[in-house]
């Protein structure tokens, strides 16, 4: 059953007159259900004609209906004319214009009419088809030419003043989006073809992008007179971006926009064209902890001014077999903290995740990643990896807070210039000995010299929590840390030329450098543990 509200009477005549299609009417009319705008074309331009036709002449008539009468629109399968006293005629069907080859919409630009049908639809199903996505759903989403705000705003003046003849008002927020009328007619349609249904939350998108030749021409007299709202950008081929141009419309005066731009809008000459048809599914996440046993192995590709320095890294080694199975785009790489190259990370290993951008394959069981991993486990000596899971984005969050806010334990081999002695190490041991007032060393630490190229220049805080020693020879010993996450332990060895105040050197009077350093483990509790 089709309805329209009987005071929309006026503002139907007025739009079908001006070159507004059928499928437009119904949106400035309120009709906010999607039956009637799925009904064939040529049916619904029969049924609004039929409507309107008792008083094709006599728009006055359409004022005086009382306002809570509705109107119904009797599906048709044929089409009368209207000759031009207004009078139907049914024996001319075939010179009905709106029913045959309708011309281009003066509000939609040809989307409602000529994006609607089956063959469209086969190309767009086509398109998905050949991308070559895992989906069980998908969303729709579309795209459209900036200058359908600038045509509305004039329809919604006209229409607005419309109703004001019978003292009402219309507001922009009673019109049924273009982009909601439209998805209420494709979505079964590209449901059917494909065999899933539309689901608003779907990962899975498909995105039809809509242009028009006459943008420029259309919303050109908005830069004139709002200068500020369109401002050129890198990334933008035109400044008649859509929420330029929205915003240039809150803007500008009534009746400066009534005199630079016709109300009605005219007819265009051209309709719409797709210009792409996208596919893409959101990021899958990927986390796990990783071992890394090599002292030349770096954590993410080390590149320096175009010159790879190593053969592979800790980042490679994983992902390489991740992009081949979920088949992404491009990844994102991020971990709870970072050792340098020549440093191990031993224990449970250190917690990473991966952001697999635009992957087309998606449906991994728990048995295929732990596949995976085995996988990433054999092909090289120098990492492992455990707990390989999917994770949510929102997971992340656990891992991005272990990296200032939770400890990290270290396993260091110190060389002394001078003879380590009994006592020397003893003080390492003792915490109070050497900071009395608390059993926890604090320290500060200037951004070592080695990263000071890519890290502002700062002084940070960090605590030494525990130190506990083990001898190895005369010039030699062993150093176990709990320290605050952040903490730079090879600048609290040596010192940094002091950068790092107090440091091993400092604390034992003499000349400290750090030989090797493991880290023995990172104390998040993320991701969650596995039965590897």
């Amino acid at each position: 059953m089709l309805l329209i509200e009987e005071k929309y009477r006026s503002v139907a005549q007025m739009l079908l007159s001006s070159g507004t299609c059928p499928r437009c009417v119904l949106r400035f009319c309120g009709v906010g259900f999607p039956a009637p705008y799925r009904l064939p074309y040529k049916d619904l331009a029969c049924d609004l004609q039929k409507y309107l036709a008792p008083c094709l002449g006599d728009a006055a008539d359409a004022t005086d209906a009382p306002p809570s009468k509705k109107v119904r629109l009797e599906e048709t399968h044929g089409c009368e004319h209207l000759d031009d006293s207004g009078k139907l005629d049914s024996t001319k069907p075939e010179d009905v214009n709106a029913t045959q080859n309708p011309s281009t919409c003066n509000l939609c630009l040809g989307i409602l009419q000529h994006f609607c049908e089956t063959e469209f639809v086969k190309k767009v199903s086509q398109e998905v088809t050949s991308a070559g996505y895992e989906f069980k759903d998908f969303v729709f989403s579309v795209s459209l030419p900036a200058q359908l705000s600038v045509r509305e705003h004039s329809a919604w003046l006209l229409s607005k003043q419309e109703m004001g003849k019978q003292g009402r008002s219309l507001d922009k927020a009673d019109i049924v989006q273009l982009k909601e009328a439209y998805k209420w007619i494709i979505h079964p349609l590209i449901s059917e073809e494909l065999g899933v249904q539309a689901e608003s939350k779907s990962c899975f998108e498909v995105a039809v992008v809509f242009a028009h030749t006459g943008t420029d021409g259309d919303c050109h007299f908005l830069a004139k007179a709002c200068r500020d709202c369109f401002k050129p950008t890198k990334n933008k081929q035109s400044v008649f971006t859509r929420m330029a141009v929205v915003k240039a419309l809150e803007k500008i005066k009534e009746e400066d926009f009534r005199f630079q731009f016709s109300c009605p809008p005219s007819s265009p000459e051209t309709s719409c064209q797709v210009v792409d048809i996208q596919c893409s599914h959101a990021s899958v996440f990927v986390a796990g902890r990783y071992n890394k046993y090599s002292r030349m192995l770096p954590q993410t590709p080390w590149i320096i001014d175009g010159e790879r320095k190593m053969e592979s890294s800790v980042e490679e080694l994983i992902t390489e077999h991740l992009m081949t199975v979920f088949k992404a785009d491009s990844f994102n790489f991020s971990s709870s903290g970072r050792e340098d190259v020549d440093v191990r990370t031993l224990g449970k290993g250190r917690p990473f995740a991966i952001e697999l951008v635009n992957p087309h394959r998606v449906g991994l069981t728990v048995q295929d990643m732990k596949g995976l991993q085995q996988k990433i486990n054999t092909s090289s000596d120098k990492i492992r990896v455990r707990d390989f899971q999917i994770v949510t984005r929102e997971a992340l969050g656990h891992m991005k807070e272990g990296e200032e806010e939770k400890t990290k334990c270290y396993s260091a081999l110190i060389w002394t210039e001078k003879a380590v002695q009994k006592e020397d190490i003893e003080l390492l041991d003792s915490m109070e000995s050497i900071w009395p007032v608390t059993e926890e060393l604090k320290i500060a630490q200037k951004t070592p010299l080695r990263v000071l190229h890519r890290r502002p220049l700062a002084s940070r805080a960090r605590i030494i929590h525990t130190m506990k020693t083990v001898r190895v020879d005369s010039h030699h010993f062993r150093l176990y840390l709990k320290t605050q996450a952040g903490t730079y332990i090879k600048e609290f060895a040596h010192g940094d030329f002091g950068r790092t105040t107090p440091n091993i050197g400092s604390l034992m009077n003499t000349t400290a450098d750090i030989l090797e350093l493991d880290v023995e483990s990172v104390d998040v509790d993320w991701p969650p543990a596995l039965d590897d």
